[in-house]
């Protein structure tokens, strides 16, 4: 708002500007009398509204100030309660914080006060160490002085002493565990292994391949060379096998690491022979059609077997890889027939035991399929014919038993331990493979070897065909105790040294006989 003053000041222009500009024109003398009344009265008007305003806006100041005042003041009180809040949660913490301390140090006192009882009770203990040491060396002195040993022979003694106890008492114990735990389970497994191997009549399936193509004449040989070689390496080139026609009279020998392609190259020289026009172009004409036949018949073959042992839905390549295994011995056992008969095996024991029996011959017949592939690619049979098993849908149990069948990796499912049993009852059954006579004296030999290499062993004899040995003991040397523990050494002993199929059992006879004459 303007100060009063200059309120008149104003008013009092404006009248004069009104006079001056109406009165030398229009008015005369007696309005400029009015006009000046007028005038005043204006100015005393505005005199009375300014001074109206101005304690109105004085009232309204000190209203305002108030106001301001009293909040100033609340926030003031706010500060202030809050500050007193903050303050007494300190002094709170301060005596939390002094009790927490004081607590603190309770407890170092009681530490110390813990640990110098334990140094006091170390010392004592030392000092009860050096007297008991000193009480047992005296004691030791004595002994020797009435034992006339010394401490290190009392020793020695002692410790004979209680092995041979312990050897003789874990014998015994060892002993009584297996026969109560064996009592039921080798009974069960051999009337189940027994059953499966008389209701499987199998063929003696040790057969050898043929490698071997008998001509008719010598002349024969010289047709089959052809001039200048040109028959032999057509043949040789188409089959993928060697030839060698030496000097032994009418025949020719096939050498090929593939008894599949071995089968080829014998049908087609055979037909070649049979026919007499041999030639490059008809050697080439045979082979392909010879091929074509044997492809035909190993997928019949494989056909066959799914269907001889019940399994079906078997992928085609499985079942051509299948008719391969025809062609294909291992230990002069034919290993399609091998398959066969460990499915067959597979099958009667899964039945005893209450297992799956389609899936156990599943396993079975498949367990062998990585043989028909082994010549061509790297790593066991085992492994090549779990991965072929994977690659063709095969479910996780039969890709499991196929790979654990050789131990390639541990047996953990009750159908890998089915075709590891099977497997070895179809290699090791008399008749089931050939050896080498050599090889089977060696054996023989060995095995009577590694028995009476042990201590106590008077006599040892491989028995039948080796699948046994009989060890003849000094019944002077040797207890009965020790006995149980001489057969379990042996054997472990043939199981680290020897490489054998099946199993060669173990058994250690003891006999005290005594003899007198009367005279």
């Amino acid at each position: 708002m303007l100060p009063e003053h200059m309120m008149f000041i104003g008013l009092a222009a404006v009248a004069g500007a009104v006079v001056g500009f109406v009165g030398p024109r229009v008015l005369g003398s007696r309005r400029v009398t009015e006009a000046n009344e007028l005038a005043k009265r204006i100015v005393e008007e505005a005199r009375k509204e300014a001074v109206a305003q101005k304690k109105e806006i004085v009232l309204q100041g000190k209203d305002e100030v108030l106001e301001a005042k009293k909040a100033m003041e609340q926030e003031l009180k706010e500060r202030e309660r809050e500050l007193k809040a903050k303050d007494k949660k300190l002094e709170e913490n301060s005596e939390k914080l002094e009790q927490k301390l004081e607590n603190a140090r309770q407890k170092e006192l009681d530490f110390l006060r813990v640990e110098k009882e334990f140094s006091r009770r170390e010392k004592n203990l030392e000092d009860l160490e050096v007297q008991l040491q000193l009480r047992l060396d005296e004691q030791e002195v004595r002994l020797q002085e009435v034992s006339g040993l010394t401490a290190e022979e009392a020793k020695e003694r002692l410790f004979a002493e209680v092995e041979a106890r312990t050897r003789h008492e874990a014998a015994r114990t060892m002993r009584v565990i297996e026969a109560e735990a064996k009592e039921t389970a080798d009974r069960k497994a051999k009337e189940i292994l027994a059953s499966a191997i008389q209701r499987y009549a199998g063929d003696y399936v040790a057969e050898q391949t043929v490698t071997t193509v008998s001509l008719p004449s010598e002349d024969m040989k010289g047709r089959i060379i052809g001039r200048e070689g040109r028959n032999i390496r057509a043949l040789e080139a188409a089959t993928g096998v060697d030839l060698i026609i030496d000097d032994t009279p009418e025949t020719v020998i096939l050498s090929a690491y593939s008894p599949l392609r071995r089968q080829v190259a014998k049908m087609a020289l055979e037909r070649l022979i049979q026919d007499g026009r041999i030639h490059p172009a008809r050697i080439e004409d045979v082979v392909a059609k010879v091929e074509q036949e044997i492809e035909v018949h190993v997928r019949e073959v494989g056909e066959q077997a799914t269907f001889d042992v019940g399994v079906h839905g078997i992928h085609p390549d499985i079942v051509r890889l299948l008719g391969q295994l025809k062609f294909r011995t291992s230990f002069s056992q034919n290993v399609l027939q091998h398959s066969l008969e460990v499915a067959s095996l597979c099958g009667m024991m899964a039945a005893e035991l209450n297992l799956d029996v389609k899936k156990a011959k599943r396993a079975g017949l498949l367990h062998d399929i990585g043989k028909a592939l082994d010549h061509d690619i790297e790593g066991s049979h085992a492994t090549i014919g779990a991965d072929v098993a994977k690659k063709y849908g095969e479910s996780k149990d039969i890709i499991h038993a196929i790979a654990a069948h050789h131990e390639d990796i541990p047996p953990k499912t009750a159908l890998a331990v089915l075709v590891q049993a099977a497997d070895s009852l179809s290699g090791a059954r008399p008749g089931a493979r050939k050896e080498l006579l050599e090889n089977y004296v060696k054996r023989l030999e060995d095995l009577e070897n590694i028995a009476t290499s042990f201590e106590g062993v008077s006599k040892a004899f491989a028995i039948q065909a080796g699948r046994e040995v009989r060890v003849m003991v000094n019944s002077d040397e040797v207890s009965d105790d020790v006995t149980y523990l001489l057969s379990k050494g042996i054997a472990e002993k043939i199981e680290r040294n020897l490489t054998y199929p099946g199993q060669i059992r173990v058994t250690v006879i003891r006999e005290r006989r005594a003899v007198e004459y009367a005279k």
